[in-house]
């Protein structure tokens, strides 16, 4: 009797195990979000696309792509990067831009990204992509728009290693923090400024993951990199 039980139990301990054994913080929040969908592709615009990134130019090996609409999420994906699938090819390519218009699931490529998995003459071809953590180089920068004061907030996020949900302020050195809004245009905002010359900014990943940037000026289109990026 016992002979038998203890190797089944042995058995279903392992089995036990194979399947609840911890998963990384990427097999928690992508892999489970893989989509299908078409792309298409157009000029490409990282500066002038909905994503604002009008500092930031894509790293040597990182294409871009427009998200559509449908997918848009107040420009929550924004900086996010996807690995795009076609015919047994695979690409990176972080999101700069919007697809207005387009099916859900749809990305709009640049040419380069696009060429790099099927010949232009196709046109539209049917992909699967997922989020994934984009391969930049260094760390991550807080970009302050245009007309920033004391009494008036706006900052978004470039160079992340993952897509930002929050941005947060505090003006007592981390002792409390203020919530800003997100804009569809991939500001945060308030609309009431922080009321001192500078800020500590933290950033919080779709993961959980953070990073504080401490003593931002309050300066129209400062741009400060952080020591750190996203885990």
């Amino acid at each position: 009797m016992f002979s038998f039980t203890l190797p089944v139990l042995a058995m279903a301990s392992a089995a036990f195990a194979a399947v609840t054994a911890p998963m990384s913080l990427d097999q928690r929040h992508v892999a489970r979000q893989t989509l299908s969908g078409q792309a298409t592709f157009y000029g490409g615009n990282v500066q002038g696309g909905t994503c604002s990134f009008s500092t930031y130019t894509l790293p040597s090996g990182l294409y871009g792509t427009a998200l559509s609409d449908s997918n848009w999420s107040n420009s929550a994906n924004c900086g996010g990067c996807v690995a795009v699938t076609y015919g047994g090819k695979t690409i990176t390519a972080m999101i700069v831009d919007q697809c207005p218009g387009c099916g859900t699931n749809h990305l709009d490529l640049f040419p380069t990204a696009f060429t790099s998995l099927a010949p232009a003459s196709k046109g539209i071809i049917d992909i699967n992509w997922d989020y994934v953590p984009c391969p930049v180089v260094g760390n991550l920068q807080i970009h302050m728009k245009s007309g920033v004061s004391p009494y008036w907030f706006s900052a978004q996020v470039v160079n992340a290693h993952r897509r930002t949900t929050t941005l947060e302020t505090s003006t007592d050195q981390g002792k409390t923090w203020k919530a800003t809004t997100r804009q569809t245009y991939n500001f945060f905002e308030n609309s009431g400024g922080v009321g001192a010359n500078s800020a500590w900014i933290r950033v919080t990943s779709q993961t959980g993951t953070q990073v504080v940037v401490k003593d931002v000026p309050m300066t129209s289109d400062k741009v400060v990199t952080a020591s750190a990026n996203y885990a």
